[in-house]
């Protein structure tokens, strides 16, 4: 059974070589080869994947390849972790360090304070570096005297993040084999005895066919949702759409695809280690710009909501893992996308205060009428084209102009126009 992984280790790649182990076991596969070419990736997905090759009852074999191909970061683990590990010619592994970066305030933030407080956050960062890797080098250590590899160069790949070539490799014992090409890599490891689960095997392998495992829709798709630059657009996506769907209920299209696009960065976000301080400050800079539209702040809510949506963006993903943080171009784009829309409504509202009104009660107020017929008291007089009933101290004539001074319920108060003030005529 031959699996591929290409690219960085994340959820796709961890689910997919499950697969791939599970069918190779159903099928009763003699030895299962992943050929890998990998710059790193999450340490969740990387430990996943290694369970998956301990707790595999067919052999494992993993291969980097083709030539410049690498099993850098957490590549080198999993090569570390199978049961045969085999290189290319022109390959190279290794860069193991593991690597974590703080966002500010936190460990690892040496910006900012006095002396003293700036020599404890350096003393609690190199403390917490000093944890994580010691961590990294326990784990990489026991994978290798688990398969019988050199120890020590395992141990300063993730110190040191030493790197070596395929030949450096072979000659370090941290290899078995070089091979050009998987029918070379076959014929060489027909006849060897490897130890799958406490028990010693020997690999009859000679004139099998290969057959692949070939990413299928499911681990494409889950490849493209959980590209963190992805997922953080469906998520604005499905957000927007809802929000549009509220503002115009009926409209029903910006609702489903709302809805199914916030499930999708959901699912992603539950796979991705997510920082969910950043999702919460994303979300209360949206409401924020939201609430510019509704309620006047001179746009202290937009300028708010915006900061708050920049930084939640920023500290989202923040893992230092190659291929998983969230594009710093992609974030300014939304940021002022976000900015401009929030604009936009905001210089609509005040235009639309400025406007005279033109309805309603104080639209009536101050309105000019023509009496439709003599009288004293009250009276008919037409405003804006209707006829309404009207109130006069004084006698007015029919054809005279009227100015209406109040309103109560369908009877205007009126007197003459010549009688207005230069104010109230303004």
């Amino acid at each position: 059974m031959l699996l591929e992984v290409r690219g960085v280790i994340g959820p796709a790649a961890g689910d997919y070589i499950k697969r791939g182990l599970e069918k190779a076991r159903d099928g009763q596969a003699e030895l299962a080869i992943i050929q890998i070419d990998t710059p790193g990736g999450l340490d969740t997905s990387m430990r996943q994947i290694i369970q998956e090759i301990l707790a595999s009852p067919v052999p494992v074999a993993v291969y980097v390849t083709p030539a410049g191909a690498r099993a850098a970061s957490a590549g080198t683990y999993i090569l570390y972790a199978a049961h045969v590990a085999a290189m290319s010619p022109g390959t190279n592994l290794g860069a193991a360090t593991p690597v974590q970066i703080a966002a500010p305030g936190m460990p690892g933030d040496k910006g900012g304070g006095d002396d003293s407080k700036a020599a404890d956050k350096e003393g609690h960062d190199d403390a917490m570096k000093r944890k994580i890797v010691n961590d990294a080098v326990a784990y990489i250590r026991g994978l290798a005297q688990l398969r019988g590899r050199n120890v020590e160069w395992a141990a300063q790949a993730v110190r040191d993040a030493a790197s070596l070539s395929a030949e450096d490799a072979l000659k370090e014992g941290v290899i078995e084999y070089i091979a050009d090409g998987v029918p070379a890599l076959l014929a060489q490891l027909d006849g060897k005895k490897v130890s799958v689960l406490g028990e010693e095997r020997e690999l009859h392998i000679s004139g099998m066919t290969v057959q692949r495992f070939d990413p299928d829709w499911r681990t494409r798709l889950l490849t493209i949702i959980t590209d963190p630059n992805v997922a953080y657009i469906l998520m604005l996506v499905g957000i927007y759409g809802l929000i549009y769907e509220f503002a115009n209920p009926g409209m029903v299209l910006p609702g489903v695809a709302g809805t199914i696009c916030l499930l999708l960065a959901l699912f992603a976000f539950h796979v991705l280690p997510i920082n969910y301080a950043g999702l919460g400050l994303m979300l209360l800079g949206i409401a924020f710009m939201i609430g510019e539209v509704f309620v006047p702040s001179f746009g202290a809510l937009g300028i708010g909501g915006v900061i708050a949506f920049v930084i939640g963006s920023i500290i989202l993903l923040d893992t230092g893992a190659p291929g998983f943080g969230i594009s710093y171009p992609l974030i300014a784009a939304f940021a002022f996308l976000n900015a401009g829309f929030f604009i936009f409504f905001l210089g609509m509202a005040i235009k639309a205060r400025r406007r005279p009104v033109v309805s309603g009660h104080e639209q009536m107020i101050g309105s000019v009428g023509e009496v439709l017929e003599d009288f004293e008291g009250n009276g008919r007089i037409r405003v804006h084209g209707e006829i309404w009933g009207a109130r006069s101290a004084v006698p007015l004539k029919r054809g005279q102009n009227v100015c209406v001074t109040e309103i109560h319920g369908l009877t205007l108060d009126v007197k003459a126009d010549d009688q207005k003030s230069s104010e109230e005529i303004e």
